[in-house]
Parts: C-alpha cells; structure tokens; sequence
C-alpha cells in the first residue's frame, strides 16, 4: 500500500467490477492449532551476539521493559457479551463484541473515543516524530503527474504540486501548449476530502461526467461539465457505487451502475452505514434530466450479489454488459446492438421494457475484458482456458468458434492489453514481478517489438486505438516515476522522456534493489523484494518492514513510496515487498494457490519471508515489523495470531478481521469468492482456523516470555468496504486476551488502534491525511523496534 500516488495499472482492461477492497489470503494443515504452530525463532549465523536468539531476546525483553514504563497504558475495559452466540455446523462460536458492529450505538462511540485518546497517549510519546514529520513532508512535497491522454482533439492530465490535498484535472490544446484547470477538487472542500474518483469525457470531448466522493466512502455521486466553458450541468446522480460511465456516441448521455439507497442514511453520513449491498442496476441518464427520470436498462432480481459494468465500443455500436458475481477474474458478457433499437432509448421508458441483450457468454467460467471490435468480430483479453492470460478472437454472428490471436505465454503473465495506432496491439506483461512491455499486430497477433522499458512497474498507459501515439508511466522502488511517449507510426517507434518525476527528492545512487525467492513451507518459491541501502552489512542489527498482501489476483510489482525510503534513509531500514500466493504475479494458478481452502498459503509464505530476512541477517525477530492493509491486514493479523514469536511490531491496515461474518456487511458478500463463506460447512473449518478475531491466544502459555508484538491497528469511520467493525472487533479480543483480563499480564507491549475520521478505505484521501498516517504508524515502527534516526 503505497503513500503516494496511486499506482494501480491503468492499463489493465479491468471492468468496473470491484476487486474487494484492493481488497487489497491462503490454508494450512489439518486441525493444527495457532498455539501448535509457535516456534523458536531461527538463530543467526554469528553465535549469540546482537542478531542471536539469544542477543535478540536480551533486547527484546530490555524495550519491553522501558515500553511498559514509557507507555502507562490505560487499556479500556471493553463490555463483553458472552451470551451472544453463533451455532455453526454444531460448533458454538461466542460473539462477545457483536455490539461494536453498530458504528451508532453510543456504547462504541465511547469504545472509539477512549481508544483514540489511547493511541494519542502511545503516539505522543514516541522518538522522532516531529523530524519524522518534517522530513516526510519535505519529501513528500514534490510534483507529481499522470500520463496524458488524448479526447477528442484535447489532452488532458492530472498534476499536483506536491502537498495539495488532491490532484488537479488540467487540459490542453496540444502537448506544447500551456495547462489550464479543468476541475479542482480542492476547491470543492475545506478540508480536501472531496476527491475525484472516476470520470469519462463524451466520444467528442464536449461533455465529462464525473464521480465525487466525500470522507473516502466508496458512494459516488456523478455530475457533468461542459468541456469548452467548464459549466457544471445540474445534473446529479447519486448512489452510485462500484460503476462505469459509458457516453453514447450520439453525446446525449451515458450509463451508469447505482444500488438503491441505503435505509435511514442521507447522502450527508453515507459511508458510516454497513447495509449490505444489493441489487445492483444499470441505468441510462439523459443530459439536462432529474435521476427520477433515468430509464432503468438492466437488473436481476434472482441474483442480488451480482454486479455489472458496461463498456460501449469504439464504434459506438455495442454497449457490452459485464457482470460478475464476486472478485474472481470472471464474468458473463452481453451485449446489445444499440442502432437495432427502434426508437432509441426513450421507448424503455415508454414500454417500461430493459435492454435486449444478446448473450454472447453466460457463464462464470473466465474472464473477458474487451479490446477492440471490427464489425461483428470482437477481441477479447481472457483467462480461458489460460492462467497466465491471452488475446482471443469470436465473431458475434458464430459465437461457437473462437481462435486466439496472442496465444498465452508459458512463463510470462499477460496483464493488459489495448488497442492503439488502428492496428497494434499493446501487451503489457509481468515477468518475474516486472513488467515488460511488447507491441504485436492486432490481424494476426504476430510480436513485433519490445519497448526498451527500465526494470520496474507500468503504472499507467494511455493511448486509443485511432491515435499513434502512447503514454507510459513508469515507476520502481526507487524511481517515483518517468513518463515516456512514443509515435508507434513512426518506422522506428522509440521511447522518449516526457517527463521525469520527483528524480531530485533522494540521491538514488545510495540504495539498491534485490530480488530474492524464499523457500515457502510446502517448498514454493516466493519472490521478495528488497530495498536497502548499497553494501548493507546483514549482522541482523537492522529494523526491517516487511509488506503483503496474498489475494484478488492483485500483483505487487515495484512501487515508490517516500515514507518507506525515509525509513532506508533516515533509520537504516530494510524494507521488503513479499510476493506471496494469492496474488496475480503467476497468473492465475498463484492466485489459487493462495484462495479459499488454501488460504493458510498465504500466511506460510509470507512467516517464511520473515524468517528468511533474520535467517540472512538483515534484522531479527524483535526489530521486524509487519505491514498490510485490507486483504492484507488479515494477512498481518493472521500472522501475528499464529507466529507472535517472528515479529516485533505489526500494521495491519483496514483488515479483515472477522472471517465468519464480513460477508453480511456493505459489499463484503464478492469477497466469498476469495475466502468462501461460513454458510457452507467446510468454508466454515477452514475459515475458523486463520480468522483474526477467532485466533487470539496467549502465547506465554506455550512459551515462557513471549508476548505479542506491538500492534497497531488502522481504521477509518467512512471505510465502506471493509467496514470498521473488523478492527474494532479484533481490537477488543486482543486487549482482553491479552491485557485486560489478567491482574497483572506480561503483554507489555502497546496493542492500540489508529482510527481516522472523515477518511474511507485508502482512495481518495488528502495528502495531508495521508502524510498524518504516515507519521504515527512510522513513529509507532521506529519506536517499537529501538530504530535510531540518522541525519
């Protein structure tokens, strides 16, 4: 989870489908307990000095000490509910905390408020915080763009100066020509948290219709502005959530995805509710019209959970119909032919009558991302029948035969593909976690060249099929970002510099980048980043944080962040990116690998990560932090629950926490197709075995000393995805377990929460907020592993 700009890729040919929460989880043997898996830490190769196991617990036990004196903490004496049960398949499971599910019932506003005061208490008392603070914002505050992209006869770019709360939409006449605002969301609110989350301009570039959203929450509203005067129409749409915008070609509207609203909640608070979602709906709205009036074009009532999104063609003939069922890479795909309706879209209204879609693939069997069309004949991006992806072709009037144009490669995973210059195809890959990016011919598939591409990640490509010219942003651990255009009608298309960002903020010729394959448990090898300063010497005496995520096929290819490179600079840190199963690197078979009953995969690979950087000496156990957020603030909760012993200190961000019932809540149900779901007997076992909140135990019971690690819990009120109940829930286990239920606990170190206000899951924060994160995770890491701070 990176502090900075967003760096998922744009490229990729992804639907309006939500992919859990970037989301942002794997399975182990049989009927073994959490307490059954502890083991003594692997010693370091230089006898019993600093490293050893033994020097190690010396430490260890010398900061707990100053920690239980430093700290005072005051835990809150949370109200448990043993009566509350759950019977499932004859197992009794006691809900003490069900009541912090209710974010309005006062009895968890008081629980919110005195953990707040806690964490405040833990946090001010931490080293370094005001040079931590100073030297992240100072590096933070550089300016940061996105690639062009051309509408109409308009280029368009996002740019912000450095410490603006949010990016500002620019437009141009030409890529020479001087920017001017199109649309500035910090103008929209006094505190930055009105973000721009989606738009789409009009085919002609007359009209763009954008989504705002307030406090982080996943609800959207959309509006419209004239392009050439910047009029904002007075249309409005609201409750729209998980959708796309797809204008017709004639220019008089567009669809969009919407669920109906809430009960009791007022666009005002939404984003606080944990209503589940259901029922979502495709709609048409027409220019200079009341969302009443919007002609409602697809639904299914026999399938609540579905979700859909929609794609019209670059003809304008087609309007596509997505629709997915859960997070998987699979969908059902129709389509409609928009020029057969007679009478055109208003006679839906008329007849009270939904669009005819043509079902081209009604199954849930793969994924089909559009590409390109000419006529009847559709190429599609798809994992059928290939893992690791491939470019395929079908005609919609003999939609039995299909044929592959970009056959899938055997080592390689195709990540996106896009139609551009009228006949090429621009593949993006992932080889070995870096991406590599190729041009073939759209007819035949054939490779024609390889763009001479740095080692690192494309965050964003952008270029149409009707235009020769390309954008590509690229970016690594160690580069905050360049962005390269290329004319690919040119005999020799090249590679050039457009722009290079944030290059001054570090020198970076003192760091370096590893990559290393960790020996999992089961004996896969798991690839795993390294970020450290050049000729580090590995004598284990090095705070380290190392970051996951496990899940929704989502890849961990090179990011930049400033906060983790102001940890290497300023603290000696090693920062590693552990590429567990779970994710997409592989394609496919690694992201099953690491889902449903194999879930415990995931913590495996990612415990074996952690023992590989004391095992070589980059850290030791006491002085080993832990990060993820979302999926992968399970994937640290999990961790901490079944190898205390391994770690020093842990950030788990907005994680799912409680296994048995984050399908009841907001859009928690598309994530059964990741985890499974306690409805079904064996889901069930497997679910309770890792499931955060069901797994806390006192680890000193097992092992004489060992205690849990510092933990830090991070939350927001907004967060409409994964809903706060998780971390409040899993909050209150632990500090019971661990710290309130016994007179006098040899847990002494902090487990506390940091829980934000007017914030959601991640997207869309200020930077201000983002840089205030920041700060008390980063202090709470250095304070917890003794790091010393370096000038």
């Amino acid at each position: 989870m990176s502090d900075d700009d967003d760096t998922s890729c744009s490229s990729v040919n992804a639907s309006a489908l939500p992919r859990a929460a970037s989301l942002h989880s794997k399975q182990h043997s049989q009927g073994i307990s959490a307490l059954e898996r502890f083991h003594v830490q692997p010693s370091l190769k230089d006898g019993d000095g600093v490293g050893s196991a033994a020097g190690g617990q010396a430490v260890a036990d010398s900061m707990r000490s100053a920690q239980d004196v430093k700290f005072n903490l005051q835990y809150t004496q949370a109200r448990r509910d043993e009566s509350v049960k759950d019977v499932y398949y004859g197992v009794e499971i006691v809900d003490p905390y069900r009541w912090l599910e209710d974010p309005d019932f006062p009895e968890t506003k008081e629980f919110v408020e005195r953990q707040v005061e806690l964490a405040n208490n833990v946090l001010l008392k931490c080293s370094n915080r005001e040079k931590l603070k100073e030297k992240v914002t100072s590096m933070y505050n550089y300016p940061r763009y996105g690639c062009p992209y051309k509408r109409g006869n308009k280029f368009f770019h996002t740019h912000n100066s450095g410490l603006q709360a949010q990016s500002v939409l620019y437009i141009q006449g030409s890529l020479e020509a001087d920017a001017d605002v199109l649309l500035d969301p910090n103008a929209l609110s006094n505190d930055g948290t009105v973000a721009l989350s989606m738009k789409e301009f009009s085919e002609n570039a007359e009209f763009m219709a954008y989504g705002l959203s307030s406090s982080g929450s996943d609800w959207v509203t959309i509006k419209v502005m004239c392009v050439e005067d910047r009029f904002v129409q007075p249309d409005t749409i609201s409750w729209v959530k998980f959708s796309s915008i797809s204008w017709t070609h004639d220019h008089q509207g567009f669809f969009y995805n919407r669920y109906p609203q809430p009960k009791n909640v007022e666009c005002s608070d939404a984003g606080t509710e944990t209503d589940i979602n259901l029922f979502h709906e495709l709609y048409y709205h027409f220019l200079g019209t009341d969302q009443s009036d919007d002609i409602l074009c697809w639904k299914d009532l026999e399938h609540s959970a579905w979700l859909s999104s929609t794609r019209i063609t670059d003809d304008g003939k087609y309007l596509l119909l997505l629709i997915g069922e859960g997070c998987d890479p699979v969908n059902r795909l129709y389509y409609c032919d928009l020029t057969e309706i007679s009478g055109g879209l208003k006679i839906l209204k008329d007849t009270n009558s939904i669009l005819p879609f043509t079902k081209l693939v009604d199954n849930f069997e793969a994924q089909h991302l559009y590409v390109a069309n000419d006529g009847p004949i559709f190429t599609f991006f798809t994992n059928k029948n290939a893992p690791k992806y491939k470019v395929t072709r079908v005609s919609i009037n003999d939609p039995e035969v299909w044929w592959n144009v970009i056959p899938e490669s055997e080592t390689d995973v195709l990540s996106s593909v896009r139609c551009v210059n009228e006949k090429n195809l621009l593949a993006c890959y992932i080889h070995d976690v870096k991406h590599v990016l190729q041009v073939h011919d759209l007819r035949t598939g054939e490779f024609q060249w390889r763009l001479p591409l740095d080692i690192g990640s494309v965050t964003e490509i952008s270029g149409n099929r009707k235009d020769s010219e390309i954008f590509i942003n690229v970016t690594s651990f160690l580069t905050p970002g360049t962005i390269y255009r290329s004319d690919l009608s040119a005999p020799k298309p090249e590679l050039k510099v457009l722009r290079e960002i944030g290059s001054e903020i570090f020198v970076r010729s003192r760091f370096e980048t590893k990559q290393v394959f960790v020996t999992s448990k089961d004996g896969a090898k798991v690839p795993m980043f390294i970020v450290s300063e050049k000729d580090l010497v590995q004598d284990g005496n090095h705070p380290a944080l190392l970051y996951g995520y496990g899940g929704f096929n989502i890849s961990l290819t090179p990011s930049f962040s400033v906060s983790r490179l102001v940890l290497v600079q300023h603290y000696g840190a090693v920062v590693a990116v552990a590429n567990v199963r779970g994710g997409g690197e592989y394609g496919e078979e690694w992201h099953k690998a690491g889902c449903l009953l194999k879930k415990q995969n995931c913590f495996d690979d990612f415990i074996s990560c952690g023992e590989y950087l004391v095992k070589e000496g980059y850290t030791q156990s006491n002085r080993l932090c832990i990060e993820g957020g979302s999926n992968g603030g399970l994937l640290v909760a999990a961790c901490i629950n079944q190898r205390p012993d391994l770690f020093g200190c842990a950030l788990a961000h907005v994680g799912v926490m409680d296994m048995l019932r984050f399908h009841k809540f907001t859009i928690g149900h598309a994530w059964t197709s990741e985890y499974g779901c306690s409805d079904n007997e064996e889901d069930f076992h497997n679910l309770i075995k890792f499931s955060p909140i069901h797994n806390v135990c006192r680890p000193w019971e097992q092992m004489k000393g060992l205690q849990y690690p510092s933990t830090m819990l991070l939350t927001a009120d907004h967060d409409d995805r994964v809903v706060p109940l998780h971390s409040l829930k899993l909050l209150a286990a632990l500090q019971y377990t661990l710290c309130t239920s016994l007179a006098d606990s040899p847990q002494t170190n902090p487990i506390i929460a940091r829980i934000d206000r007017k914030a959601g899951h991640g997207a869309g924060r200020p930077t201000q907020k983002i840089i205030d994160e920041v700060i008390d995770a980063y202090s709470f890491v250095v304070e917890m592993t003794s790091a010393t701070w370096m000038d």
